[in-house]
């Protein structure tokens, strides 16, 4: 039931250009979806009151300009924007089929728990919609160097990327790194079969990189001597950086020195579980007093917070049997979450914020 209505002015004409799209999104962005379905309701009523009148001159729905509608759909969960706003009208439907809404993909909650087929489908999907121009793309769990590839090659004005828990390998990201060279946040925490070589070629190719996330699961340490050379990759290739998350990582001293020394620009270094690096912490406050260092020996729930969490969930939520047929085309990608589903079954989504 719509219970926040969004009401045009009666003697008012409804301008499809840029200056009703801020009006609309501050609504939007403070209520719940239905009020866009309230405000298509509305909308329609208006246009019906407005043809009666003679000689009345308005503008039809689907000349609201596509970048408005855009920005207004960006505040939508991925679930509405895939399932939802296609079927309230034909103009909205273009609009989230095309790169308007597509800026920012961040499906990596939702990739923790669905298979891997299903993670490369929608990715691929949202990636093609987004016609390049994509500017931040979090997901988990991709499974080889061919998806790394396919980013790579389609979204080539990326600033943020966030691929933790992934499988692609160095020989794929050295290949590959050159077209991410817009990339100014990279999150490769948890990537078990990369090291050195693909964290230098990142540094040589992104050259305006400012953050990187790079932490490690103890349990992943298991069995490995050193990651020294990691340390020495991110120090001479990265100069750049003000944020830095390296936890877990098996490094010394001397190579955290190495690192602060060589990015100036360091503001925040997180070395929570480097059990091997013992910091002068007076000397820090005197050569750089703006960097902050997070441990290492900081007792917290770091090694549960990203792992545990699946707990949370049962096993019958997220069947990966209920994924049989799903993805057999954009039709039924779109309308599979629509079309009779109870809320609490919905296939392998997340409930929505």
């Amino acid at each position: 039931m719509i219970q926040n209505e969004y009401t045009l002015p009666k003697d008012s004409k409804f301008l499809a250009d840029k200056s009703v799209a801020p009006l609309l999104i501050r609504k939007i962005k403070v209520e719940p979806f239905e009020l866009l379905l309230g405000f298509a309701n509305s909308y329609v009523s208006f246009l019906f009151r407005s043809h009666m009148e003679e000689g009345a001159d308005f503008r039809c729905w689907d000349e609201l300009i596509p970048d408005a509608l855009g920005l207004i759909f960006r505040n939508l969960s991925l679930q509405e924007k895939l399932a939802v706003v296609p079927r309230v009208c034909k103009s909205w439907g273009k609009v989230v089929t095309g790169p308007y809404c597509w800026q920012e993909i961040d499906i990596e909650e939702w990739s923790d728990l669905a298979e891997p087929d299903s993670i490369n489908r929608l990715l691929r999907l949202l990636i093609v919609r987004s016609s390049g121009s994509v500017r931040k793309l979090c997901v988990s769990e991709l499974q080889n160097d061919l998806m790394f590839s396919f980013i790579a090659e389609h979204a080539s004005s990326l600033r943020t990327l966030r691929l933790p828990r992934s499988n692609m390998s160095d020989v794929i990201v050295e290949q590959f790194a050159g077209r991410l060279s817009t990339v100014t946040f990279l999150d490769l925490s948890y990537c078990g079969k990369i090291g050195a070589r693909a964290l230098e070629a990142m540094g040589k190719h992104c050259k305006s990189l400012t953050g990187l996330r790079r932490n490690m699961h103890p349990i992943d340490m298991d069995g490995k001597l050193s990651q020294e050379d990691e340390a020495h990759s991110i120090a001479t290739t990265m100069p750049k950086l003000k944020q830095l998350e390296i936890a877990y990582l098996l490094i010394e001293t001397e190579s955290v020195m190495e690192i602060i020394s060589k990015c100036p620009e360091l503001d925040l270094l997180d070395l929570r579980g480097c059990w091997n690096v013992k910091l002068d912490e007076q000397h820090l406050k005197e050569k750089f007093p703006k960097l902050k260092v997070l441990g290492p020996n900081i007792v917290d729930q770091y090694e549960t917070n990203n792992w545990e969490v699946c707990s949370d969930f049962s096993e019958s939520f997220y069947d990966s049997d209920s994924f049989e047929g799903m993805w057999d085309d954009e039709e039924s990608l779109e309308l599979r979450f629509y079309e009779g589903f109870d809320e609490d079954s919905v296939y392998d989504w997340p409930p929505s914020p």
